[in-house]
């Protein structure tokens, strides 16, 4: 009887895995998800375990468009598929707010010596690690500010840490693993300023699970009155994403913030933090440019911009969002169309990519191309099928590599002034499209017909980013 029922268990397992999950039930689950997120973060009343039809609700569209417009996306107000995937990144638990800088009411501490304390530590950290990752986490908005903060022992800390799993009491529940990584409370009496970690995450100092100094410093933010930034590159940007700590600097978009309710440090050296690229900035430059499967992925510093051609506004990322083990300031980039692979380059390494995933055992030495040794970076790179060649650019020449043979050609490397004229003699940037080469140097952009070998337009580079 026992063989028989098992028999009957595997049978129902294997029937119930070769049948597709019907679209009908699809739908519901990515109506669930619509409906949850909105919930959670965009103010949406609770429906419980009903599930609305967002087709059919007028509201629901409303607060899509608005969570759209926050994380810079189409406000089409439908849950398309970048909408969805913004909705299953890893983030803070508070709400979003239209507003970068302030807390609704604008809380703030009434005094600037302020006192946190850990009440129950992770398993996954030793203990003093903990310490040093919160006590990090937490000093770094001091350096801008006039703000002080002392971890005590014994007593009520101003703001009490914990981590905790599912519901523990706040009436905000962790949702386990990924997902919802922690919440913090703005300033006040009672659980004011409290901050709490989801213990079903893996909690770590380096890169793998989540990072607790960066989760920690985006929360105690939180803590001092500042609600989320739509700027990608702050630290109160509710997206989790990965930098390394030892180097970590506060964003200027967070410097300014934590000034604003607080006032400037009363250090003589005033600190200043990066800034995200400004994507109309006239004076905008370029690190790299490729292509990726009729995308185009414009890099600079820490980040990187897709530009698709069914989209008005290309979309500005951190690079670590998608990447995190790639360095920021990747200096060349084209794509092997007949490889369906993109080749990023910085220094003396390079990477592959197939899709948005780097290919196992990179990166890898450039000198794999076959490059003269005198070559330790690449300035630019692009690359034609039609041709069966792709054109490394070095200071003010270019190396020509043959994809059949995988060797660069003889009689290489060339002057670029000889072979492009009219180009200036240094590429930051290069990328191929329709028998055409678009250069990019400096804040200026060249159009190069590969036919004709001339220059037939020039513009601002800001123009591939649809800026007038």
């Amino acid at each position: 009887m026992e063989k028989v029922l098992l028999f009957l268990l595997l049978l129902h397992t294997q029937l119930s895995s070769a049948f597709p999950v019907s679209p009908k039930s699809l739908e519901e689950k990515k109506m669930a998800t619509v409906q949850r997120y909105l919930e959670n973060f965009y103010g949406m009343p609770k429906s419980g375990d009903k599930i609305k039809r967002y087709k059919n609700s007028t509201h629901l569209v409303k607060k899509l468009k608005e969570m759209q417009k926050f994380f810079g996306l189409e406000e089409t107000g439908q849950p398309d598929e970048e909408t969805i995937d913004i909705m299953k990144m890893p983030r803070c638990g508070n709400p979003d707010a239209g507003e970068f800088k302030l807390t609704e009411g604008n809380p703030k501490w009434k005094r600037n010596e302020i006192t946190y304390s850990i009440i129950k530590y992770t398993s996954d950290m030793p203990k003093a690690d903990v310490d040093s990752a919160i006590e990090k986490a937490i000093q770094i908005w001091s350096d801008p500010s006039p703000l002080k903060f002392t971890k005590i022992l014994n007593g009520e800390a101003d703001i009490k840490i914990s981590f905790v799993r599912g519901d523990h009491g706040d009436n905000s529940p962790f949702d386990g693993k990924n997902g919802i990584l922690a919440h913090a409370f703005q300033p006040g009496q009672g659980i004011g300023g409290d901050a709490h970690f989801d213990e079903d995450e893996t909690w770590t100092t380096g890169s793998k699970g989540y990072n607790l100094f960066l989760v920690a410093a985006h929360e105690f933010g939180h803590s001092l009155g500042l609600s989320h930034s739509t700027d990608p590159g702050a630290l109160m940007f509710p997206i989790y994403s990965f930098s390394e700590p030892s180097t970590y600097v506060l964003p200027q978009d967070d410097i300014d913030g934590i000034q604003f309710i607080y006032g400037s440090s009363n250090n003589p050296i005033k600190p200043t933090g990066p800034t995200t690229p400004g994507t109309c900035d006239p004076q905008l430059t370029f690190d790299a440019i490729t292509t990726l499967r009729g995308e185009v992925i414009i890099f600079k510093d820490n980040y990187f911009w897709r530009r698709h051609h069914q989209l008005l506004r290309p979309k500005l990322h951190k690079i670590s969002l998608f990447w995190p083990s790639l360095p920021s300031g990747i200096q060349a980039a084209y794509e092997d169309v007949e490889k369906d692979l993109v080749f990023l380059f910085k220094g003396n390494r390079y990477w592959a990519l197939f899709g948005y995933e780097i290919r196992p055992g990179f990166p890898k030495d450039i000198s794999d191309f076959g490059f003269p040794r005198i070559v330790q970076a690449i300035d630019a790179a692009v690359s034609s099928s039609d041709y069966g060649k792709t054109y490394f650019f070095v200071k003010n020449q270019f190396i020509r590599f043959d994809h059949r043979r995988r060797a660069m050609d003889p009689g290489y490397p060339k002057n670029i002034a000889d072979n492009f004229p009219g180009l200036p003699s240094n590429v930051d940037a290069v990328f191929h499209k329709n028998n055409y080469f678009y250069f990019f140097s400096g804040p200026i952009s060249y159009k190069f017909d590969l036919r004709a070998r001339r220059i037939v337009a020039v513009g601002r580079s800001n123009r591939l980013l649809n800026c007038r």
